[in-house]
């Protein structure tokens, strides 16, 4: 009897140390971070959760938020990188990274994009918030409203630096997810890399040296961003994209205990996600595939193309063959823009979506005059009235 009851305790702790172990195993490697996620970029497949929804303070990581609306505003017309932003003296207060703005200094949206995208500029992200929204606080307003459109449910705001507010009031929060999720936002601005992937860079003539503060740009091959964070409340934060034939990656890591730590987990990360994925090319840019008629046009057609090379990213053991799905609208109205958007493209695996694309206009079409329309109009019902 005394046999058997052993032989059941010992089977117990076997069973409970393979438990253990199992929970693990769910890391591919040991992670120190108190958060970490990784995704692929294209489809948005969640590789690797360590505490990814956990509220946590960003840091100067908050800055992704203010360059997605800054270029959200670019691309809306509502201002140009070219425009001139005057430094208040309320920017040029703010403490820890700074280009030391002077009040009433003048630089362009490009320059001070360039300041926050590199050195994590606080003097130069306040400057751009009161520039969009006319004060700090409603530019906070603004952040919160695009936190919440995207879904960030574990975000909010209080300033656009990521410094702990004076008075001991709560600072901005927000998760490995969410942060995630802000980043594949921000990449649809590809513009922003060319700040955040930049290692070395200066302003004000040359006069101001700018070095970047995250150093996998410059040490890991592929690594174009996306923002670094540090405060003793938040630990080593940073939010990194790299890409690698065709395969893009988002890796996360807030809370890390040091710098190095924080590098080589994001090291880490990108490497394991790289060996998970294989990129398999689709259509060539500039591809035709199709065309369509144009009413009241120059010319009676138009042709579609793919103005980009377009490739998907497949887990290495998938063996199913990408479909390709294009919808083209049998007719447009004049006048066309070249690379107007006119159809779309679906590439689907195993029957789920993994990619959509625009399809435009291969060439520009001016609308045609009265007369040429008229002749067109006949000629269409002929042929329709013969067939």
């Amino acid at each position: 009897m005394r046999k058997l009851v052993t032989i059941i305790i010992l089977l117990s702790l076997v069973f409970c140390s393979l438990k253990v172990g199992a929970t693990k195993t769910d890391l591919p490697f040991p992670i120190q971070s108190e958060s970490a996620i990784l995704m692929e970029y294209t489809t948005g497949e969640i590789l690797v959760d360590k505490n990814s929804h956990k509220q946590l303070p960003p840091a100067s990581v908050t800055k992704m938020m203010v360059m997605l609306l800054i270029m959200e505003a670019v691309d809306s017309g509502k201002i140009q990188l070219t425009d001139k932003v005057i430094a208040s003296p309320e920017a040029c207060r703010m403490g820890g990274s700074q280009i030391w703005l002077e009040p009433g200094e003048e630089m362009t949206v490009e320059e001070l994009m360039k300041a926050v995208g590199i050195v994590s500029a606080n003097d130069a992200s306040v400057a751009l918030a009161e520039y969009i929204s006319g004060s700090h606080e409603e530019f906070v307003k603004l952040m919160n409203k695009r936190a919440q459109e995207l879904g960030l449910k574990n975000t909010k705001y209080v300033n656009s630096t990521g410094l702990k507010p004076d008075g001991g009031e709560p600072g901005n929060i927000t998760s490995a997810y969410d942060q995630a999720i802000l980043a594949r936002e921000l990449l649809k601005h590809p513009t922003v890399l060319k700040w955040t992937g930049t290692w070395i860079d200066s302003l004000r003539g040359g006069e101001s040296f700018l070095r970047n503060t995250n150093n996998l740009v410059r040490f890991f091959q592929g690594c174009d961003g996306l923002k670094t964070g540090f405060t003793s409340e938040a630990g080593y934060c940073l939010v990194g994209s790299a890409h690698k034939d065709a395969i893009r990656v988002i890796a996360v890591v807030m809370k890390a205990p040091t710098s190095q730590v924080r590098n080589n987990e994001i090291t880490k990360l990108f490497n394991y996600g790289f060996s998970q994925y294989k990129s398999v090319k689709i259509l060539n840019s500039g591809q035709l595939l199709g065309k369509t008629k144009v009413i009241k046009g120059e010319v009676e057609e138009v042709n579609i193309i793919i103005p980009h090379d377009l490739s998907v990213a497949l887990k290495r053991e998938v063996q199913s063959s990408p479909e390709v799905f294009i919808s083209i609208p049998s007719k447009v109205r004049a006048p066309l823009s070249k690379g107007q958007r006119i159809g779309e493209v679906l590439v689907k695996v195993d029957g789920e979506i993994k990619l959509k694309a625009d399809l435009v206009a291969e060439s520009a079409v001016k609308e045609s005059g009265f007369f040429r329309f008229l002749i067109q109009i006949t000629k269409n019902f002929l042929e329709g009235l013969f067939k």
